[in-house]
């Protein structure tokens, strides 16, 4: 059996702005290093009317966000200002604190617009929660891609089909963006020991199954996983090597002890963060 779980999307609210929820679920918290997994869109704004996510917290994690359609302004308390727009990279090391927000620049508030993407995050491994915050930006350019018999791969981060992506990651990670035409096949590499295939748009067949847009599938380690596209279809494949040790995820903080997360909660309650250069707005920890 080479599908061990089928996760579908759960709709969560983000002040106004509804995603598809994968990761964490009740039946898999963990994907290799991936541990959030928001699916946001498709959507359409209306001129005027944009995405505010204003300020808040991150520990022991790397935020990814990776775009089909719109933009998004990505501010953090390093002074990092930059857009990303579709098959750009995103990748900010929270490490031992930092802060961020996104929002819709103002040219796409104003036009109103599409907004499709991923927003994920990875856990970051023993040895590495206590790094420094960094931010990377990778243009699309910069991404190693290819194209054979009806079939695009562009290597987010990591390596697969031969490609290998700029993106300095802490651990093993596998994180691929696949096009197929109709009818076109695809072999999943093994040499991940955790590996899962998001439906972005369309169907695919394996291992006896359709999966649609929306859902995520977990494969079976080290098993033969062939993609049948049932007309045009766009996945994600995604993973990497188990974590070594278990983690522990509340709110926007993941980390190995329970003392890491209320030492966190605790620097936010008291606002020790670093905040975000010329933003006033934060937001509050949740009740418990």
């Amino acid at each position: 059996m080479s599908l061990i779980d089928v996760i579908n999307p759960r709709p969560r609210d983000l002040g106004g702005f509804t995603v598809r929820r994968l990761l964490p679920h009740a039946i898999r918290q963990m994907v290799g290093p991936f541990i959030f997994f928001d699916h946001l869109g498709h959507a359409d704004l209306a001129p005027g009317q944009g995405i505010d996510v204003r300020p808040h917290p991150h520990i022991g994690l790397a935020t990814v966000t990776y775009l089909f359609r719109g933009a998004l302004r990505h501010r953090d308390s390093l002074g990092s200002v930059q857009d990303i727009r579709p098959g750009d990279v995103n990748w900010m090391i929270a490490g031992r604190g930092i802060t961020h927000s996104e929002r819709t620049p103002p040219a796409e508030r104003l036009a109103g617009g599409p907004i499709h993407g991923i927003q994920c995050w990875v856990a970051l491994p023993d040895g590495c929660e206590d790094l420094e915050p960094d931010f990377k930006h990778y243009p699309s350019t910069a991404l190693a891609q290819r194209s054979v018999d009806g079939t695009l791969v562009k290597v987010i981060a990591g390596s697969a089909f031969g490609l290998t992506s700029p993106v300095v990651t802490q651990w093993p990670t596998l994180f691929v963006e696949v096009q197929l035409a109709d009818g076109a096949r695809l072999e999943v590499p093994r040499e991940h020991a955790e590996r899962a295939i998001h439906l972005v748009d369309g169907s695919v067949e394996t291992a006896g199954r359709t999966l649609c847009g929306g859902q995520m599938a977990v494969l079976e380690t080290g098993a033969d996983v062939e993609l049948r596209a049932v007309g045009p279809a766009h996945c994600l494949l995604l993973g990497g090597e188990r974590f070594a040790s278990p983690r522990l995820i509340w709110w926007n903080f993941v980390a190995s002890s329970r003392a890491r997360i209320d030492a966190a909660k605790e620097r936010w309650r008291q606002q020790q963060f670093t905040p975000v250069p010329h933003e006033s707005e934060f937001i509050p920890l949740p009740n418990e």
